[in-house]
């Protein structure tokens, strides 16, 4: 791809590095930036180093958030009893894409992978143990893809979680195993959560 400007090709360059953008179509984001008014690019550059730098991690679940508590951790309307353990942000945006769950959350930030060099010490399980022995919390929802480490993972949590005597339950498998979270449909992922099933049984 031959450009007539080192200032385009950079910016196609910087697109490209982006997951699912190729070159042609960093292009395309590009040549669409130089067709709108100065002040839309000015906004889409301010908006981008402002969620940079400002961004943080919520002090209680993990999340993604603005200030100390994520917006979820901070909403009063939510049911505290509830505690639904996520892999990911993006498993979290998915749940809660479905309107099917009102409790709170708990980002691990991966899963245990031996092959990956992940193990438990590098995933936020102590906080999560910490805030089940707290007292607060009735019941531990394992919202982790069905797969053999996602299933270690729950696994190794239950275990942990055991001597709390909190109730441990898994979302329903309408998500099929070997599949992925953020994946699922919205109405597939609603009905595991509505679904959920005692774990262990």
């Amino acid at each position: 791809m031959n450009f007539s400007s080192k200032l385009i090709e950079k910016a196609v360059d910087a697109f490209a590095t982006l997951p699912g953008i190729g070159r042609k179509t960093a292009l395309r984001l590009v040549l669409h930036l130089l067709k709108q008014d100065k002040t839309v690019t000015e906004q889409f550059s301010t908006a981008l180093v402002a969620m940079r730098e400002g961004i943080r991690e919520c002090t209680q679940c993990h999340n993604l958030a603005d200030e100390d508590l994520c917006q979820i951790c901070a909403d009063t309307r939510r049911d505290r009893r509830l505690l639904c353990v996520v892999e990911t942000i993006r498993d979290l945006m998915a749940i809660e894409d479905t309107g099917q769950y009102r409790g709170l959350y708990h980002l691990l930030g991966g899963i245990i992978s031996p092959i990956e060099g992940i193990g438990p010490a590098d995933l936020n399980i102590d906080s999560l143990v910490e805030r089940v022995q707290a007292g607060d919390v009735q019941e531990v929802i394992m919202a982790i893809s069905p797969t053999i480490e996602g299933e270690t993972t729950v696994y190794y949590l239950a275990k942990k979680l055991q001597p709390t005597g909190v109730q441990l339950s898994s979302i329903a498998r309408g998500v099929s195993f070997g599949g992925d979270l953020e994946y699922a449909d919205e109405i597939t992922l609603g009905r595991s959560i509505v679904a959920r099933t005692p774990y262990g049984q």
